[in-house]
């Protein structure tokens, strides 16, 4: 990890941010005005015939403030629709001008600034974030070549093999339309239903099943391009390209039952977690990785390079990491930054193309449409956060919006009256032109043979995770399957899980209620580190404690720990039985963040029991003792001072530390922090 002494440093103002500021108003301090800049004089009350008369429909300021508010919503995304987004930049690490003459990659050190949203897919604008789904992260570039759109899946295969599936498996998966039922969950009938009747939809569903559905934060989020592209040089070389997003922090999940309950709890747990983060100065990274197939060796593996059920396997394709984006600035306002902010596959500079992949191709149509519907006009490019901070030029002038005021006399090409301007720019000067590559066939709608080895791959995922993973998958297909009403469908799911792993399918048979599958599964034993979040990095940096603490507590210890945690980047939250301070035997105040009530051991990582007095020392014991046996279950570390190893019963165990006797407990403790999960304890 970098020099956390960096991380705090308030991040200097980019060209975007420059550009944004233009557009930043602050109404604090101002008068009231209509939106024409007319001074008000009321803002409560409707102009009347007669004090307790009729409303007057010359009321303008009435109508303007109501007429607003009643479309103050746009179209919500039929896909993506729960989002939140953040600012920041990205450093390319070392040239790549071998394989493309993108703008931004030419040289080390080169910063480029970016926004960026998360999203979840299935559920609407007003579900929760721990939802167990497929999460998505679009990254909008702002280089000087024009804007790059990267949008990429937190799971390197995608769900189906063509764009024509797209909208089939989106409407299995949503909720549904008799009854809009569920919201932010894929456990009903339509949804499993179609993943029995398209086998394609099984490996991704596998990885949705497994841990990787269920994130710990988006700080702590892996995601991959899924569609793969070309880069190419100034020479016209292309090379096949996939890239994929690796987070500093790691890769970490939440349980399943931790999922649901904070789901309850706290539905913008992921919005709030990078919000506070970036806020603390902790900014979120992650590397940009590459891999790359040369042309020539197309059809060298075991797989299609242009199947997007496919991944790459990083021990066969390396992974090469050529930059960082750092997150260092948080959204001023969700509607403008995060819900207009508008995202499309097609957006690409010099030196980015695109392959034959048919999901990539499909999307390189949908989106613009789907944007331009959205936010109801083609001029959503001119929103502040939509627009390239290099100049644009052309002879589009109308429509909804249109923020421009272009005077130039003529708006067609090929004119004389402006000298033929907008005029195109030759590739040699940067002007943008598609790789020649070669394409011959008869018109046909099929898909190739070599896409259609529909259960290697996740035999592949299955054989790559843990015992505890493997766990957590069969908790997720039997409660998400184990919903489903039709014993139809649940023994069709079954029959198909067999050819991944008999013992598995079996166990899920049996959990589900039907017939253990016939079958066996396919003849493959290969396995990779790569695929499992075992081999992840690892950090007690962010990671945050509950300190559970009452009055009386030792001063001198308690502080010299909660210092050390700082000091190593630990978010500390200080809960007790009220608001406002708890006091040390020695008159030391700790402010108070969280009281039992407004909070729950689901939404910290570990515990750090100090213990102590209260008002209500039976309540007060109770709330403690309820705190440390769900962090217990969820195998969380577990730090314990000694003023609470008398007072409460802890038994020892993989991942409890006590201060006891123990001259390197908070060091002790910060290394358990780190390990986060103690998968061993009983």
């Amino acid at each position: 990890m970098d020099d956390k002494s960096s991380r705090n440093q308030k991040p200097k103002t980019n060209a975007k941010q420059k550009q944004l500021d233009q557009h930043r108003v602050k109404d604090t301090g101002k008068p009231m005005t209509t939106q024409e800049g007319k001074k008000r004089s009321q803002d409560q009350d409707q102009l009347k015939a007669g004090i307790r008369g009729p409303s007057l429909r010359q009321d303008y300021e009435f109508f303007e403030k109501m007429s607003h508010f009643v479309h103050e919503e746009i179209p919500e995304r039929v896909v993506h629709a729960r989002g939140y987004s953040a600012h920041g930049e990205f450093e390319c690490y070392q040239s790549m001008r071998h394989v493309t003459k993108a703008c931004f990659l030419q040289e080390a050190g080169k910063k480029t600034p970016l926004t960026l949203r998360f999203s979840t897919v299935q559920g609407a604008k007003g579900s929760y974030d721990t939802a167990r789904d497929l999460r998505c992260q679009g990254v909008k570039l702002y280089t000087e070549e024009g804007n790059l759109d990267l949008t990429t899946i937190a799971m390197p295969v995608l769900v189906n093999q063509d764009a024509m599936k797209f909208p089939d498996v989106m409407h299995a998966y949503q909720a549904k339309q008799a009854d809009d039922i569920p919201t932010a969950s894929g456990a009903h009938d339509r949804f499993w239903d179609y993943v029995a009747n398209n086998v394609e939809a099984l490996h991704m569903v596998l990885w949705i099943m497994s841990d990787r559905g269920i994130l710990r934060s988006y700080r702590m989020m892996e995601s991959w391009s899924i569609n793969t592209y070309l880069f190419v040089n100034e020479q016209g070389v292309a090379t096949f390209m996939r890239y994929v997003w690796k987070p500093v922090l790691g890769v970490h999940s939440l349980l399943q039952d931790e999922a649901l309950k904070i789901g309850g709890l706290d539905p913008d747990f992921h919005r709030r977690d990078l919000r506070e983060a970036i806020d603390q100065g902790a900014y979120p990274e992650y590397e940009l990785g590459v891999q790359l197939i040369p042309m020539e060796d197309e059809f060298k593996y075991d797989f299609d390079v242009l199947d997007p059920a496919k991944f790459w396997p990083e021990e066969l394709v390396p992974v090469q990491i050529i930059g960082k984006m750092t997150l260092n600035r948080n959204i001023d306002n969700y509607f403008t930054e995060s819900e207009q902010a508008a995202f499309n596959p097609a957006n690409v500079v010099p030196g980015i193309d695109f392959s034959n992949d048919p999901v990539l191709q499909g999307r390189l149509m949908a989106y613009r449409d789907a944007q331009q519907h959205r936010l109801g006009s083609a001029n959503y490019v001119e929103l502040p956060i939509n627009k390239p901070l290099c100049p644009f030029h052309n002879n589009q002038r109308r429509g909804y919006m249109r923020q421009r005021i272009d005077v130039d006399k003529v708006n067609y090409h090929e004119n004389s009256l402006a000298n033929n301007t907008p005029y195109t720019v030759p590739p040699e000067e940067g002007g943008y032109t598609d790789y020649p590559g070669k394409v011959e066939g008869y018109k046909i709608r099929a898909r190739s043979d070599s896409f259609k080895d529909y259960f290697s791959q996740p035999r592949i995922f299955w054989n790559s995770l843990t015992p505890i993973e493997k766990q957590h998958t069969i908790e997720g297909l039997s409660y998400q399957v184990g919903s489903v009403k039709s014993d139809s469908v649940r023994q069709q799911v079954a029959d198909i899980l067999v050819n991944v792993d008999k013992e598995m399918a079996y166990i899920v048979a049996d959990n589900i209620g039907v017939n253990r599958p016939r079958g066996e599964h396919v003849p493959v034993a290969t396995s990779y580190p790569s695929l499992s979040q075992a081999n992840t990095p690892k950090y007690a940096y962010t990671q945050k404690v509950g300190v559970l603490i009452g009055n009386g507590f030792n001063s001198q210890e308690v502080t010299n720990v909660l210092n050390y945690l700082k000091k190593n980047g630990v978010f500390i939250e200080i809960v007790s039985e009220k608001l406002g301070t708890v006091t040390g035997a020695d008159g030391t105040r700790l402010k108070v963040d969280k009281t039992f009530l407004t909070t729950s051991p689901y939404l910290v990582d570990s515990l750090y029991v100090v213990g102590g007095r209260a008002r209500n020392e039976a309540k007060f014991h109770q709330d403690v003792m309820s705190f440390i046996r769900v962090a217990y279950s969820h195998y969380k570390p577990i730090g314990v001072a000694t003023t609470a190893q008398s007072q409460f019963q802890i038994k020892a165990s993989a991942g409890v530390v006590f201060a006891g006797n123990n001259p390197n407990f908070a060091r002790d403790f910060i290394s358990a922090i780190a390990q986060q999960r103690f998968w061993e304890r009983t």
